[in-house]
């Protein structure tokens, strides 16, 4: 077993060799990818940048006499993905670390995210103190700011690799005490205005012998919860809180991509799903929000959050797609409506309780929902006891007829 190191030796050979000498003296092996394309270094790694580059399907020589910048960084990441993922199936790597700029960074959290949740993985970087979701993705990649630029050793950058090398050290060298559940496991999705639903769900799910899982519906929460799915480490999803499809569609900040949706209908899980927060967009502070949409309805969530109510137009446009979504899947699938209102701010007295928007929602998943999908409408609000429990019982009849259920 080893720590897998990752960095451009043409650039930061010196500043690598630190880190591997400081992992090496707490009796860890270190397994060194180059990543660099601009020369040969004068450290000998354990996997070349040749070697990185033919994983990626190309030569090295190829991307220093015909590629940019740009191409190289993405292939070589990809080649770095591969190998670090070939290194994890051959059960030798233990854990990542990467240290660098921007391409590097880019580079190593490639590699990282391609490795399952669970794997140590730590970044040290200049991008660090910035926005971090490209290189972090849905995935748990550690990210530590090295203050100062990564360009020699002095004693700021000393003490932030050093830093860095021995918490990889403390995460390799003590296994965890984490019992393995065999419950089932189910995956639910929330946010803070459908908190109350998720409690009542979850704590029946789990009375009845499910472990869960619950996923913060903020864009990376829904394609974490979807890459779960597809490594078959969920066995049913609650999917209550569908939000991200609003952001999606109108341009929020909370997007999970078009594929939001996909993997249960695809793999097959038994899935019960409703349309929480579809009543919101999501923006940043209240002056964040591009001018296009002035003239909408607000809700400050808080100095950093601010909330659009979602029109009629857009909720029919939004039953239409998840409908589409829905008719896809392969698995026992069941959609619930609830009629009294998706969020809790989409109540009866509330701001953003508009009836016109919620019939549009729900007449468009009327009329486009097949008849494979169970269509259950109730006569309640989504947060109420009655609609939690119904959702949370109906997913698990789903699980217990299902293979491979209780």
């Amino acid at each position: 077993m080893a720590v897998v190191l990752i960095g451009t030796l043409d650039t930061k050979g010196e500043e690598l060799d630190f880190a591997r000498e400081i992992i090496e003296a707490h009796d860890i092996d270190v397994h060194l990818i180059d990543v660099g394309v601009m020369e040969d270094p004068d450290i000998e790694p354990d996997t070349s940048a040749h070697e990185v580059a033919e994983a990626a399907g190309t030569s090295l020589e190829h991307l220093r006499a015909e590629a940019d910048r740009g191409e190289a960084i993405e292939t070589m990441g990809d080649g770095a993905a591969a190998i670090a993922s070939r290194l994890h199936d051959d059960g030798i790597l233990e854990g990542v670390v990467g240290l660098g700029g921007s391409g590097n960074t880019s580079i190593a959290t490639t590699a990282m995210r391609a490795l399952p949740v669970g794997i140590p993985k730590l970044m040290v970087s200049t991008m660090a103190s910035g926005d971090t979701e490209p290189y972090v993705g849905a995935k748990d990649v550690m990210m530590l700011y090295s203050v100062a630029d990564i360009e020699g050793l002095n004693q700021l950058s000393r003490r932030v690799i050093s830093n860095a090398a021995l918490a990889m050290v403390g995460m390799v060298a003590n296994e965890p005490d984490i019992s393995v559940s065999e419950k089932p496991t189910v995956g639910i999705t929330m946010f803070g205005v459908t908190t109350p639903c998720v409690h009542t769900a979850r704590e029946y799910l789990e009375s009845e012998g499910y472990e869960t899982i619950v996923f913060h519906a903020t864009g990376t929460g829904g394609r974490a919860m979807e890459e779960l799915v597809r490594q078959g480490l969920i066995d049913g999803v609650l999917d209550v809180t569908t939000t991200e499809w609003a952001d999606e569609l109108v341009g929020g900040v909370l997007s999970a991509g078009e594929t939001r949706l996909d993997a249960a209908a695809e793999t097959g899980i038994p899935q019960v799903v409703s349309v929480g927060a579809l009543d919101m967009v999501n923006f940043g502070p209240r002056d964040s929000v591009p001018d296009a949409f002035e003239d909408r309805k607000f809700h400050i969530h808080n100095p950093q959050v601010t909330l659009m109510r979602t029109t009629p137009e857009e909720n029919a446009e939004l039953g239409e797609i998840i409908a589409g979504k829905l008719n896809a899947a392969t698995g026992p699938t069941a959609l619930f409506l609830p009629l009294d209102g998706v969020s809790i701010i989409d109540v009866e007295g509330e701001d953003f309780y508009d009836p016109e928007a919620d019939s549009r929602l729900f007449d468009a998943l009327r009329e486009n929902l097949d008849d494979d999908v169970e269509l259950i409408e109730i006569d309640a609000a989504i947060n109420d006891d009655e609609f939690a429990t119904a959702t949370a019982k109906k997913l698990d009849e789903y699980l217990r007829t299902a293979d491979g259920g209780q």
